[in-house]
């Protein structure tokens, strides 16, 4: 078998593998200027002071930056992150409902449950309390 052959036609049909990510590349180069164009000659152009001023988490910032928070602000965000992910695994349950059957209802009932039985129980402490 000639060897040399089979280095060649790799070589010509190599490039055709890529050819669709050099178009992706191509359509979000023209893309990503005209939009960021276009939303430049759509939106109103009218600074004031009150709008270029620093704002974060509902508090004008008149203070030290080094100021402390309060551990709320971290609390109510990493329960939010638990609940969040721990939602995420009702999607792949609802995709692969009907083959898991009677067994993966009952599973992902009792995750549930538990689920809720946490946030009943993060509610009743307090966690979720902004103030």
């Amino acid at each position: 078998m000639d060897f040399q052959f089979l280095d060649s036609a790799r070589e010509h049909t190599m490039p055709q593998n890529y050819v669709p990510i050099f178009i992706f590349m191509a359509v979000i180069g023209v893309l990503l200027p005209v939009t960021l164009l276009a939303a430049k000659l759509v939106r109103p152009d009218n600074p004031s002071k009150a709008k270029l001023m620093p704002y974060e988490c509902g508090i004008d910032p008149i203070d030290n930056a080094r100021g402390r928070y309060t551990v709320r602000y971290y609390i109510v965000a990493i329960l939010f992150v638990v609940f969040d992910v721990e939602t995420i695994f009702l999607f792949p349950w609802a995709v692969k409902f009907k083959a898991l059957g009677v067994f993966g209802l009952v599973e992902m009932l009792i995750f549930l449950v538990i689920l809720i039985v946490g946030y009943i129980w993060v509610w009743q402490k307090g966690a979720l309390e902004w103030v």
